[in-house]
């Protein structure tokens, strides 16, 4: 089921790890799709959904390299699909061997028939090419290299992909990068500068939130960084008996970001 949660902007939430798909109305009666969801009914539902409303698929974006943001459907259409250029390279060079589903724990529900065919846009572009209202790339590394967060700017909507979640800690990109934790604090300075023009936020997992939600995740965000930075047990309400019913095992996700930190001596 589609909901707006700001004019000219829908959301889909699915029952995987409660993924978002954002839909972005644009001129006439085209949409601009972010990172669509995973299972494949419920793909092919958004895109009749869509079709019931009235609306074609002009476009789509993918926030970061990550299986469950790469996914499309042949129902949604044959249309360009975005990402930046670091995104599109590494989703690239991860897929050239093929997938291992079960490794990767990804769900019989997936369709990975059109994983992760996107093309990365210029490098440094700053706004997404298509016929609709202005949306603004604010590209950074944390998480996942050429990870974008997007500024729907009329709408006033912070499309953050895999951060400011209130069900998920941060997770670092621990396979290769110099810093971890300055990639990530990097990153929430760059919201933080734009948050005077967020009115909502829309995570790649999690609940939609408002603007004084966004401000509070980023401190959230950054007071977890900080503790498993400097070793401490985390104060936060993802973690342990105040985690979403549900959502107990990222207290796992924790403990392996703490194991593989200790053993690069940075934790």
């Amino acid at each position: 089921m589609l909901t707006q949660v700001a004019e000219g902007v829908l959301v889909h939430e699915s029952v995987f790890c409660q993924s978002n798909a954002v839909v972005v109305q644009g001129a006439a009666d085209g949409v601009l799709l972010v990172d669509v969801g995973v299972h494949e009914q419920e793909i092919v539902c958004l895109g009749d959904d869509l079709a019931t409303l009235g609306r074609t698929v002009v476009a789509g974006f993918s926030t970061h390299p990550h299986w469950d943001h790469l996914l499309w459907h042949a129902t949604l259409g044959d249309v360009p699909r975005h990402s930046t250029a670091r995104c599109a390279a590494t989703a690239e060079e991860r897929l050239a061997g093929g997938i291992d589903a079960r490794r990767f724990g990804i769900p019989e529900e997936a369709s990975l028939d059109l994983l992760g065919d996107v093309t990365g846009l210029p490098a440094q572009a700053t706004r997404i090419p298509w016929d609709g209202q202005e949306i603004r790339i604010v590209e950074h590394q944390a998480h996942a290299p050429g990870h974008a967060a997007l500024l729907i700017t009329r709408s006033r909507v912070l499309v953050a992909g895999d951060l400011l979640s209130d069900v998920l800690v941060p997770i670092l990109d621990l396979n290769g990068t110099v810093d971890p934790f300055e990639d990530y604090f990097s990153a929430l300075r760059l919201i933080e500068d734009v948050a005077d023009d967020v009115d909502v936020v829309v995570p790649g997992h999690g609940s939609v939130g408002d603007a004084d939600e966004l401000r509070a995740r980023i401190a959230l965000d950054r007071d977890y960084l900080h503790a498993l930075r400097d070793g401490r047990t985390p104060d936060d309400p993802r973690l342990g008996s105040s985690a979403k019913p549900g959502w107990e095992w990222v207290g796992s996700v924790h403990e392996g970001q703490r194991e593989r930190l200790a053993q690069r001596g940075e934790a």
